[in-house]
């Protein structure tokens, strides 16, 4: 699966590795510790890949302990530190190497926690179909997204088989695009994949995201050769997918480069700061900036290029309710993140308090 040496030790910088990751790891070297890059995440454990080969590994009782969230503990994609076991094939995670980017998302659910989805990816692929599951809304949620996690984005228009009206559908898309390229594939044919290829080089690492049904796991299988991968059918009624893909997993490209596979998301709600938003939707960002005043609302000031571009006809209404939208999300969960950490504090406060009065001395 991996590039190997005649020696049998893999090749590192095959897996991305770099002079960053190499400082960052220099304080634990000549420790009988190694770097490893983790590929598949299970709920208990975890496959890594490194000087050893593969192994299967599991989260230190300390990383555990102390980790406040999902997002403090290996994700996809994260270089870690571990104590190998090579004769058991197995090892320990002690430590996360600091992520070159991440891309995070809330959980789903009711928790208001950071879910990082994928670590360390340079190109992040918005795979889309061009069937009745189209959605330039859900577009423009992903490139917010990718935009946060410091990736590049590409926009990928698959199943070109299946569409009567492609250049209509792309331009639409290219309306909310900006400079983000826009690529038109058929996973079915094996058409226009290559583009792929061409944009993950040897030691890169790109990622393949969307929603259930778009054909992730039939682009995988074409860029891989093979069948081995299960795809599901799609329904007729409105061409969703079930998932295919249950584990996110990195995978090495006969071309040298890597992927990583993620599961369809049901539900991708925003995590993190405004400037995402602001940069995919620079458009209504610059016509603010035109506005008579400063903190205008765009409701009822004089002088609002916002409400005028809207009247005229020139900025499209659903765009600028998805802006909207995006926002009002952003700081909704900005204020339940920090009424999280306020009462994790309080409770560890109350903890060190219980403990200072238990073992106290007796008067």
């Amino acid at each position: 699966m991996m590039e190997q040496s005649n020696s049998g030790i893999w090749n590192l910088e095959s897996l991305g590795w770099d002079s960053f990751f190499a400082q960052a790891f220099e304080p634990f070297a000549g420790r009988e510790l190694v770097a490893a890059r983790v590929a598949l995440q299970h709920r208990t454990h975890y496959i890594v890949f490194s000087e050893h080969g593969e192994l299967k590994a599991e989260a230190a009782g300390k990383m555990l302990f102390h980790a406040e969230g999902m997002q403090d503990l290996p994700a996809v994609g994260d270089w870690v530190v571990i104590h190998p076991r090579p004769e058991e094939q197995a090892a320990t995670i002690l430590e996360i190497l600091p992520r070159r980017t991440k891309f995070s998302r809330k959980t789903a659910g009711r928790r208001t926690e950071e879910q990082i989805v994928a670590s360390n990816v340079d190109v992040v692929f918005i795979v889309s179909g061009l069937d009745g599951d189209f959605n330039v809304r859900r577009l423009e949620r992903y490139l917010v997204l990718v935009t946060q996690s410091g990736a590049s984005p590409v926009i990928v228009l698959n199943k070109a088989d299946a569409c009567a009206n492609i250049e209509e559908l792309k331009n639409e898309v290219q309306r909310v695009a900006g400079k983000t390229p826009i690529h038109i594939t058929s996973a079915l044919r094996d058409e226009g994949l290559d583009m792929i290829l061409n944009n993950v080089k040897r030691g890169q690492t790109g990622a393949l995201m969307g929603s259930s049904g778009v054909g992730k796991t039939t682009i995988i299988n074409h860029l891989l050769g093979s069948d081995e991968r299960k795809t599901e059918e799609v329904r007729e009624t409105d061409s969703r997918g079930r998932h295919a893909t249950t584990v996110r997993e990195l995978i090495l490209l006969p071309s040298g480069g890597l992927l990583i596979d993620t599961p369809g998301m049901r539900e991708l709600q925003l995590w993190g700061e405004v400037d995402g938003v602001e940069e995919v939707f620079d458009d209504i960002e610059e016509l603010a900036g035109r506005c008579k005043f400063r903190d205008c609302s765009h409701e009822v000031e004089p002088g609002c290029a916002v409400r005028e571009a809207l009247e005229s006809g020139s900025l499209d209404s659903d765009r600028y309710e998805s802006y909207q939208k995006l926002l009002r999300e952003l700081a909704y969960h900005s204020r339940k993140s920090n009424e999280a950490e306020q009462r994790k504090e309080k409770e560890r406060i109350k903890k060190i308090m219980t403990q200072y009065k238990k073992n106290r001395p007796r008067r």
